[in-house]
């Protein structure tokens, strides 16, 4: 038997028996300079001509122009995340938060809402709490705060956001993660939302992070997954010598830091069953999700992985191994973790996954996974080689060696230069202020990563072109991906801890085709068909596209999906899968185009790219 295969199945029946497999040392391996994070240990420090650390360096005069940070013309540099104090003292400071893309008003146009986190002086009512934003698309390249109308301003210690119609009612609703109890916004239909959360059964408490919609019992009915990270408690936080710390993993690199998560007691995660009224059932233990390790969760996402038509459940788990639970159709979940090689990396080693990704970046009809992490480490590219097997092949592929030095969040699979080959985009920004005191070739602020796809498995760095939003540096978190101005292209939204979002608009002088799907599901299927894939052919390649509620960090991106099409200037044949089992052929429309597809009336409803407000050349 291949070492490798006998290594995963002898830690997975280790698993099986309840065995917590993060305090099994040499699994359990973090860098020989200590530290509450896993990482691959010291690397050599990297910096540029100027001597600036390549985290926040290796910027280039001359070259591609792909992103413009259009941030203050877009009317959103005015709001600002907030999280503790500037000194970071704790780990709750640190993860920052998520952002949504939702058209909340169904006028065709994407909306943003910006989740905040708060403060310590918030948090005890000496401050006014800081507030979430949901900026309203004015269809000219400009957007309008609307959170205090809409009823969205959360005042409380947010993290992340997911999207989905859970009623189907054709309206999107949003659940918001916190510190403390969680909400779930219900949308009226008249630009405001209700929170129902307490209600519904779903407010929880204590500490939840990225959450994701997804139609686990094939009901029709969207059900809801959010992981735990930390059992916390602001009275008594985790500090050197403190009761609440297991063990003394409060250094990085030999350097005093907040403590965490490692030594720190983690919370579990929960899923939770639609029933069909408004109120949801917590079926975390009979559904095999419970998380009884207590591993620190920070992002999820429901997507069918192995084309069984029913959504299997990813978790990234900071500093312990990730969960990849096979749905097994009788409203239970298999732990495939180790099986499937998705909870270590290559090497082995458990890592500090931030944020998740998905794709079909080689065109064969599999997805694949990509996840983040944390800095001395390399980011983690996972090839679907079928029946629930994934290979790391981040070395391979050109993507590990250039995020060592790089600190993970938001990542998302985004073809920037529709030629019908799905690239990725990572977003970046350290935890540890004390990394701008050290040379260590990182920094607290860092730019960016694009990788280009080659079409043939491997990837390249897009050069960060001084000027463009490639070569500018953010302490990012959650970032999410979609088409904000109807052109065509995917655009990127960041929630910066500490500061205000970043929007960078998609400025790549491609002519290439493309083409954007809608959904809206039949009586069997989630309203917002969350859980349906579409395959398109054209030009002699066939792509896949999913809907997907949640995923990057803490975040939700465009539910609709998008393809790009290279010089292709007609669609040969186009495919949908809905998530009762229909599949449904469609007679392909002109290209360029956004279009609207009812499950069972095929296209109801075809726009053409919106014409641009502003050069943002």
């Amino acid at each position: 038997m291949n070492r490798r295969i006998f290594t995963m199945s002898f830690l997975a029946s280790l698993m099986g028996a309840g065995v917590d497999l993060s305090t099994i040392p040499g699994l359990a391996q973090q860098s020989g300079m200590g530290g509450g994070s896993a990482t691959g240990g010291v690397h050599k420090a990297i910096y540029d001509a100027e001597h600036r650390p390549i985290t926040a360096g290796g910027f280039v005069k001359n070259g591609p122009i792909i992103f413009r940070n259009m941030t203050q013309q877009a009317g959103l540099a005015h709001w600002t995340h907030h999280m503790g104090s500037p000194q970071k003292k704790f780990i709750i400071e640190v993860v920052g938060s998520g952002v949504g893309l939702i058209d909340y008003d169904n006028d065709g146009w994407l909306d943003i809402y910006m989740v905040n986190g708060s403060t310590y002086k918030a948090m005890d009512g000496k401050e006014p709490a800081p507030r979430a934003a949901l900026f309203h698309n004015n269809r000219d390249g400009t957007f309008t705060d609307v959170a205090e109308k809409a009823g969205v301003l959360n005042e409380r210690w947010g993290f992340g956001v997911a999207v989905g119609d859970f009623d189907n009612d054709g309206w999107p609703d949003m659940y918001v993660t916190n510190f403390g109890k969680n909400r779930l916004y219900k949308n009226n239909h008249d630009g405001t939302f209700t929170d129902i959360g307490e209600k519904a059964g779903v407010a929880l408490g204590n500490w939840s992070t990225g959450a994701t919609w997804g139609d686990y019992n094939g009901d029709g009915l969207l059900d809801l997954f959010v992981p735990g990270y930390v059992h916390y408690d602001l009275k008594h936080q985790p500090a050197v010598g403190s009761d609440e710390v297991v063990s003394n993993t409060c250094r990085f690199r030999n350097v005093s830091v907040f403590c965490g998560p490692r030594g720190l007691l983690g919370a579990h995660d929960h899923l939770f069953r639609n029933n069909g009224d408004g109120t949801f059932t917590d079926v975390s233990r009979s559904a095999g999700v419970y998380d009884a390790p207590r591993y620190y969760g920070l992002t999820s996402l429901f997507v069918d992985l192995d084309g069984s038509g029913k959504p299997d459940l990813l978790v990234a788990d900071d500093s312990t191994p990730n969960y990849l639970y096979r749905n097994k159709g009788n409203g239970t979940f298999e732990d495939y973790s180790y099986q499937s090689g998705f909870a270590v990396n290559g090497d082995g080693r458990e890592i500090a996954a931030m944020g998740i990704a998905v794709g079909d970046y080689l065109n064969n009809g599999r997805l694949d996974i990509a996840v983040t992490d944390f800095s001395d480490d390399y980011s983690v590219l996972y090839r679907n080689d079928g029946s629930l097997f994934f290979t790391d092949v981040s070395k391979q592929a050109g993507i590990a060696k250039p995020t060592i030095p790089f600190l993970g969040w938001g990542i998302g699979f985004i073809d920037f230069d529709n030629d019908g080959w799905k690239d990725l985009l990572m977003v970046n920004g350290h935890v540890y202020p004390q990394v701008d005191q050290h040379k260590w070739g990182t920094s607290y602020a860092q730019r960016p990563l694009l990788f280009r796809n080659l079409h043939h498995g491997t990837f390249e760095v897009m050069p960060a072109t001084e000027g463009t939003g490639l070569a500018e540096v953010f302490t990012g978190r959650g970032a999410a991906f979609g088409d904000l101005f109807n052109s065509g292209k995917i655009d990127v939204i960041i929630n910066n801890l500490d500061g205000p979002p970043a929007l960078l608009r998609n400025v790549n002088p491609d002519h290439h085709h493309w083409i954007k799907f809608q959904l809206i599901g039949g009586p069997k299927c989630p309203r917002d068909a969350v859980g349906a894939t579409v395959f398109v052919t054209a030009g002699g390649v066939r792509q896949r596209g999913d809907v997907l509620s949640g995923g990057s960090f803490a975040s939700s991106s465009d539910p609709r999906v998008h393809f790009g099409l290279g010089d292709a200037a007609h669609i040969d044949e186009i495919e949908v899968h809905w998530p009762d089992g229909q599949i449904e052929s469609l007679k392909p429309p002109p290209v360029d185009c956004i279009v609207t597809v009812q499950q069972g009336r095929g296209m109801i409803r075809r726009l053409g790219p919106a014409k641009p407000s502003q050069d943002p050349r």
